[in-house]
């Protein structure tokens, strides 16, 4: 399953400002367009890999994973 997200960009005087509307706290900014697009992308991987190994935690040993369509 391959999921979409949505960006969220403006031009704030000489930055580039985004974040993921789907995913709070992944919020960067840049120099270039360019940039801020590539940084939200490792951004977003990195904060749902880290929230998948924090459930994976909290669930514990006995835990099953079901895949969910939204």
């Amino acid at each position: 399953m391959k999921n979409e997200y949505t960006a969220i960009i403006k031009k704030e005087d000489d930055w580039w400002v985004g974040c993921i509307e789907e995913v709070p706290g992944v919020n960067c900014q840049e120099k270039s367009y360019e940039e801020l697009k590539e940084t939200l992308e490792i951004t977003l991987r990195e904060a749902l890999e880290f929230n998948r190994q924090d459930a994976i935690t909290a669930a514990g040993n006995d835990y099953s994973e079901e895949k969910i369509k939204g």
